[in-house]
């Protein structure tokens, strides 16, 4: 784990790190002048969301070290569980 991640983690005790985490499927779509960014790892049911202000290249296929913390979106009044992350770097 790199000295970022862990002074992240000290800091915020709910952050969880994941390394090397195979990416299934990477969704970007323009809203509000953000990208937003969804990703899907594989052995999680569980999207992984983040946003950045330009489009990036496709992380299908990669993998990737992150860091973020679990969320409760209410749809509907429906609970949906998503993963807002932090930190992302390629492996």
């Amino acid at each position: 784990m790199s000295s970022d991640a862990d002074k992240l983690l000290k800091k915020h005790g709910k952050l969880i790190h994941l390394e090397d985490a195979a990416v299934l499927s990477h969704v970007q779509r323009e809203e509000d002048g953000w990208v937003h960014n969804t990703l899907m790892l594989k052995g999680y049911d569980v999207p992984f969301k983040y946003q950045r202000k330009r489009r990036y290249r496709s992380l299908e296929g990669g993998r990737v070290n992150l860091t973020y913390y679990p969320e409760l979106l209410n749809i509907g009044g429906l609970d949906f569980e998503t993963m807002k992350v932090v930190r992302l770097r390629r492996s």
